[in-house]
């Protein structure tokens, strides 16, 4: 249905443990959406060649960073290896107000600072099909060590217990069927009564007059 009411956006966090493929369902689910964009994280490190400032990261001081923290300016941050990684508030509220989605793709231990910082989010956590395969994956990917990745294995389990604290699951086994699952949720969030109900009662009203 076609009307000219805007809405304000809705800020869906996609997190799952390491190798569950959440950062392929972003960049497919960004691919196919009008009307949806990728958070962009703000770091103390320094750029990597080819790293553009407001395209890959925002890229600050150390100071300015820590003066943000003190005034709630993220919606999460942590410290990795002496640098700081944060989602900036301001940024994320801003797209939502001018009616855009936005996708912030993060770690189980962010999600629930996000959580704590915007419960209104939307909250998706994504599965692997089973311990057996995410292992494969992890191997396959050929970033990490087997000991970092028998590390990473151990703590999944510790992660899938979060789970409790999310909106939605999805299941990665098929990405097209994944994906295809996250834009069903992100559509049914669009279209909850409890938020669009009342105008929409208004809407037929004036029509029927």
């Amino acid at each position: 249905m076609n009307h000219d009411c805007k809405h304000p956006g809705e800020l869906f966090i996609i997190s799952g443990p390491s190798g569950a493929g959440k950062g392929t369902i972003c960049k497919e689910l960004l691919e196919d959406a009008e009307n949806m964009v990728l958070s962009i994280s703000a770091t103390t490190r320094e750029p990597r060649e080819g790293e553009v400032h407001g395209e890959h990261y925002f890229f600050i001081d150390k100071e300015t960073f820590l003066t943000r923290i003190e005034e709630g300016g993220f919606l999460e941050y942590a410290e990795v290896y002496e640098n700081y990684y944060g989602t900036p508030k301001d940024n994320v509220i801003q797209k939502l107000q001018e009616g855009i989605d936005v996708v912030l793709e993060i770690d189980i231990q962010g999600a629930m600072k996000v959580k704590e910082n915007y419960p209104e989010g939307i909250f998706i956590f994504i599965l692997p099909p089973s311990l057996k395969e995410l292992r494969r994956r992890l191997i396959n990917r050929g970033r990490d060590s087997m000991e970092e990745i028998e590390k990473r294995l151990s703590k999944t389990m510790d992660e899938i217990r979060q789970i409790h604290s999310y909106d939605y699951f999805v299941v990665n086994d098929d990405l097209e069927v994944a994906v295809s699952e996250v834009e069903s949720i992100v559509t049914a969030e669009h279209d909850r009564v409890v938020d669009h109900g009342a105008e929409l009662v208004k809407m037929f009203e004036e029509e029927a007059k």
